[in-house]
């Protein structure tokens, strides 16, 4: 993208977070937002509040009138306009949906953007994107609905958090860590160990922020070591974390490769540098970093 695309679709991206943010403000503390109104397209319950949160992300989209392709869990990929796809977004519209039920302030959306024009070039392909993988992410945003907390990354460029840059973390010492998980049917004897050696775990559920919150120092790691989260959830948030020189891998230390769609799952741990990921690797039993 040059940069006449890059402010372009950065003025997009601020526009669906603020109108999504909008759109589920009046349904945030409401039984009836979380009545469930179909199947999504990654096999779960769409809940009201989604539906809400996602057809106000394809209005922003359609409003452009420029031909993306959509990548959503509720919808799953949705092309919109004529013509090659100038922009992939990958959209969590509401991370934390239970969250935004129960009014726990912790809430908002995710969106990541690839450029499959610009790929196709690279690797002499068409656009085609079934070759997309996360690491072709360049672009992404996440905002904290309940605290308006915006973060922002480029690839190469950098991090931000409500415009700030954000600086690497000079952590080192693990023992003295707080960490985010999620524990839902995982393997309770890693979580456990881990527990034993941080000082201190928080779980929050929502997962987009949680992994922001390793970026800022909020979290020095976050881990969810259960093979089963969505590459909408974390799109946004990895770019943000790895332009802040933190690490993001799954629990064996292998680059997560996953393609863009609402279908791969993968394990996650992300840390906000490489001496604390290779202790947390270790002592989940996985592979260590070398």
């Amino acid at each position: 993208m040059d940069n006449n695309d890059v402010k372009f679709w950065s003025k997009v991206s601020k526009k669906i977070m603020d109108d999504a943010h909008q759109a589920v403000k009046p349904l945030v503390g409401r039984i009836e937002s979380g009545k469930i109104v179909k199947m999504g397209a990654d096999g779960t319950p769409t809940k009201l509040i989604d539906m809400i949160a996602e057809e106000r992300v394809i209005e922003c989209l359609q409003d452009t009138g420029r031909p993306v392709t959509l990548i959503s869990e509720e919808i799953g990929e949705f092309k919109i306009g004529e013509g090659p796809s100038e922009a992939v977004f990958v959209v969590d519209p509401l991370d934390g949906t239970n969250n935004a039920i129960k009014n726990i302030p912790a809430y908002g959306i995710s969106i990541a953007i690839a450029d499959p024009l610009q790929i196709s070039k690279t690797v002499k392909l068409k656009a085609d994107l079934t070759h997309l993988t996360l690491s072709d992410i360049q672009f992404g945003f996440v905002k904290n609905f309940a605290t308006n907390d915006i973060y922002n990354a480029q690839r190469g460029e950098g991090a931000w958090l409500n415009g700030d840059r954000i600086p690497p973390s000079k952590k080192t010492d693990l023992s003295e860590s707080s960490i985010g998980a999620y524990i839902y049917r995982a393997e309770m004897s890693k979580i456990d160990r881990l527990c034993k050696t941080v000082r201190s775990m928080r779980i929050l559920g929502s997962v987009a922020i949680e992994i922001c919150y390793v970026a800022d120092g909020t979290y020095d790691a976050f881990v969810d070591v259960r093979g089963n989260l969505r590459i909408v959830d974390i799109s946004a948030a990895k770019l943000v974390v790895e332009e802040t020189h933190g690490f993001v891998t799954d629990e064996n230390c292998e680059e997560l490769k996953s393609g863009l769609n609402v279908i791969d799952r993968t394990s996650i741990v992300a840390s906000c540098n490489k001496d604390i990921h290779r202790e947390i690797l270790e002592i989940l039993g996985g592979k260590s970093c070398a």
